[in-house]
């Protein structure tokens, strides 16, 4: 075999003189083979070569979509020389700048050739993308926001729209997507809480498992964001360090725990904050310790964009940059993205002069190589040209990355997302009526995109291409489902501007018809001027702008008039609705529903949607008083020593209908509960609880059954209720069906004094509920398993199941 720096891709298979092809291209072998046998051939800066990302065109177009993104941006970087070495990753080819599929795929084609010929062993790159909200690139679909995901509680849904993102990414060559975020929603006021899918841990880890794997179905690994902490930053604000302790963040590794062990997920994304003063890229206990060794993750950990250069500039726990790529890179992290900094000359002197070993170098590589491995980029047959560029029609087959299923999987979704929060009748909004539709939002698209969607995320650059997908308005939605109703629009203010001279003429508008419907809520955005997303973050969790005013002097115009007033908040976090409840008829909540969103709201107005959402955050009742979730213990709620109440408005898991659904017939393996029985549990011996659920209302609908744990006494301090399990059930009008869980006791495992999981035997209450307020039926009982010690092979889910 001939091996000379210069020669194209042949050159790593078999010659003449060497029938014998390498071994790392022996496609019987395991990857992990392959890729030992490919690293031992490797010089140093080679492998090197395959721990680094490189970004084009960073700094062409004005406004970051990462952090520090054009003070980080390296004018006298050469592309010729960082991939003559080889080239772990190709840093999002399509989301980068507005490009049409087929270009992209092209031009993606044309950057593998370009790499596998400039490096000795023909080595391709592994393409990645961001794909939280849809894949971020023009003209794919935007679906619903992750906070919508943790609304609609399931889990099939978010695994179908993760296979159909996976399946487009990887017919165009990209390998591997920046998404789910497993982040638990602690504060709020927090920007990227609109990335986030709930305040639970269990719904997050549940949601995001069935992420990892639909991604994964289809050949594109998943990356786990952000490992871990970061939404707790102090006062919400992006980066700022995260103040907890081992035990607290242990509860919230739940979720990652979840998509390593049940979802299989390939790849892991450290956090960018550091969590009591230890940055999380150097964090040697948590990449290397809790990901490897105690869950036995073997797959590759990357950095968030700058983070191992943060080390230095920010965290200001290493000198300079070779200092930064030891510490990442002893600590378990693998590749530096979004491209070179400290992993290229840094590193590469760091091991010549003995300050770095080249044993975590070639850990690191071998990771790396072994995922090319199993995905394929190491095979003899791996070719550039993606399929969808291979077919003998290609030059003339349409690509459409937002096709008719995909819009309506988005539309599912959305419906099913949507909250309707409250409703003294108003709702659903008959045909043939006078409708004053005002508010920002009302016939605004951006209302239903997030900050990772390509509108809000780099087309905002762009506005010369548009969006690339139809997105319809809440009002032209409105209109499709009411003909016949007078609907004249009058938004009254602006998102963000404290200009209140418009808000007259919106309420003067409002008295003259039967029914206001105020649309409120943020424009999403990055490091921009928005009011959610990456960067954004909130003082408190008043409406923006002049928002609240609007809803104040419509509320004070209205009453008494007999004009019903119908709030509807499009937003990326919960905002403080406790002083506009009172004074109107019906409110509804949409997270950013994506490009059929519009729809999905005017549908729940209209009824032709029955709402089944519920909150995956609580809804609070004043803007103060965060951070504050549902997984509170008792002095974290509402005390007679503190005059701050926090109780939300809108408790975790609350959402109405526009049917009726009853309770009923408790049965404990089968047979109904005793009055007064006492349950008792034990470790590895499930105990199958059911529910009856009718719905006696007149429509089909769906409801969300939730169980809760309730303990009353812990080793450290419990929380009031913690979610176990849920099921989504859809019931025909009249219609009764059984929702059963299988319950083990160590799945009422907390993190103990000493940050292990432990169960206790004693007594706990499982409630079958609503919400994590509203019990419709308590089940006593008890745990009879001695005090242990649970290890990471515990159960980590609870089985469901509708008969």
């Amino acid at each position: 075999m001939t091996v000379e720096p210069g020669n194209d891709s042949h050159r790593a298979t078999a010659t003449p003189n060497d029938p014998t092809p390498p071994a790392w291209r022996d496609v019987t072998a395991s990857p992990g083979a392959r890729a030992r046998a490919l690293l031992a051939e490797m010089t140093l800066e080679e492998k090197v070569g395959q721990l680094v990302g490189v970004w084009l065109d960073t700094g062409s177009s004005a406004g970051d979509v990462a952090p520090m993104q054009q003070e980080m941006s390296d004018e006298e970087f050469d592309w010729d020389a960082t991939t003559r070495r080889g080239l772990g990753h190709l840093t999002r080819p399509f989301g980068t700048a507005p490009v049409a599929p087929r270009d992209g795929a092209r031009h993606l084609a044309a950057l593998q050739e370009h790499v596998t010929a400039a490096n000795r062993f023909g080595l391709p790159a592994l393409a990645h993308e961001e794909c939280l909200t849809g894949w971020t690139t023009w003209r794919a679909t935007i679906y619903p926001t992750p906070l919508a995901w943790g609304a609609t509680f399931d889990a099939s849904l978010v695994e179908r729209m993760a296979s159909r993102i996976g399946a487009d990414m990887r017919s165009l060559g990209v390998h591997q997507g920046l998404a789910p975020v497993l982040d638990v929603t602690r504060d709020p006021r927090w920007g990227r809480t609109e990335e986030t899918i709930g305040e639970d841990p269990y719904l997050v880890g549940l949601l995001a498992t069935a992420y990892v794997r639909g991604l994964q179905s289809e050949g594109v690994h998943a990356t786990l964001k952000h490992f871990v902490g970061y939404s707790a930053s102090r006062a919400g604000r992006n980066h700022a360090p995260v103040s907890m302790g081992s035990r607290e963040r242990a509860e919230l590794l739940l979720p990652f725990e979840m998509a390593v062990r049940d979802g299989g997920a390939r790849s892991v994304m450290a956090t960018y904050v550091a969590v009591d003063g230890v940055p999380a890229h150097a964090d040697t206990a948590l990449l290397t310790g809790v990901l490897r060794e105690q869950w036995g993750f073997d797959g590759v950990v990357v950095a968030d964009y700058f983070g191992v250069k943060f080390l230095e500039t920010f965290h200001g726990v290493a000198a300079d940059e070779g200092e930064a790529a030891k510490a990442a890179l002893e600590a378990g992290l693998d590749v530096e993205l979004p491209m070179v900094h400290c992993f290229g000359a840094p590193l590469v002197a760091a091991v010549r002069a003995g300050r770095a070993s080249e044993d975590f170098v070639d850990r690191a590589a071998l990771r790396v190589l072994e995922q090319k491995a199993g995905l394929g980029l190491l095979d003899p047959d791996w070719s550039a040209t993606p399929a969808r560029l291979a077919s003998a029609d290609a030059e003339t087959a349409p690509i459409d990355l937002d096709p008719p299923a995909s819009r309506e999987l988005a539309r599912e979704i959305a419906e099913s997302s949507v909250v309707l929060l409250s409703n003294t009748g108003t709702l659903p909004i008959p045909d043939g009526v006078r409708i004053s539709l005002v508010g920002p939002l009302a016939d605004a698209a951006e209302a239903m995109l997030g900050c990772y969607s390509f509108p809000r995320h780099v087309g905002r650059r762009h506005p010369e291409v548009g969006l690339g997908v139809e997105v319809p308005t809440v009002l032209a939605s409105l209109r499709r489902e009411l003909p016949d109703a007078d609907i004249r629009t009058v938004p009254g203010c602006t998102v963000r501007d404290t200009d209140t001279s418009g808000i007259a003429e919106a309420v003067e508008a409002a008295a003259d018809t039967d029914v206001c419907v105020a649309v409120v809520g943020d424009h999403a955005g990055v490091f921009t001027h928005a009011t959610s997303g990456e960067g954004c973050d909130a003082a408190d969790l008043t409406l923006p702008g002049a928002q609240d005013a609007l809803l104040t002097a419509l509320r004070q115009r209205l009453d008494g008039t007999g004009t019903a007033l119908v709030v509807v908040v499009m937003s990326g976090r919960p905002y403080a609705l406790g002083a506009h409840v009172e004074g109107t008829t019906a409110a509804i909540q949409a997270f950013f529903p994506g490009e059929e969103g519009g729809p999905a709201v005017a549908g729940v107005l209209s009824g032709r949607v029955n709402p089944s959402g519920r909150l995956p955050v609580s809804v609070p009742r004043i803007p103060g008083g965060q951070p504050s979730t549902y997984l509170s213990p008792r002095l974290g709620r509402e005390t007679p020593v503190s005059t701050l109440d926090p109780t939300p408005l809108f408790p975790f898991g609350h959402g109405m209908s526009y049917t009726r659904f009853d309770w009923d017939d408790v049965r404990v393996d089968d047979r109904p509960l005793g009055e007064d029985e006492t349950v008792e549990f034990a470790a590895e011996s499930p105990v199958r609880l059911s529910v009856r659920v009718r719905n006696t209302g007149p429509r089909a609908g769906s409801e969300i059954v939730q169980l809760y744990l309730r303990d009353p006494v812990a080793e450290v301090t419990p929380s009031v209720t913690r979610l176990m399990a849920f099921h989504r059930v859809a019931l025909e009008a009249g219609e009764a069906r059984r929702v059963e869980f299988d319950i083990d006791a160590r799945r009422f495992a907390f993190v103990g004094r000493a940050g292990e999981w432990v169960l206790e035997p004693g007594a706990v209450d499982l409630l079958f509920a609503s919400s994590s307020e509203h019990t419709h039926h308590h089940v006593r009982g008890r745990v009879s398993t001695p005090h242990q010690l649970l290890g990471h092979d515990r159960p980590l889910h609870t089985p469901s199941r509708v008969r």
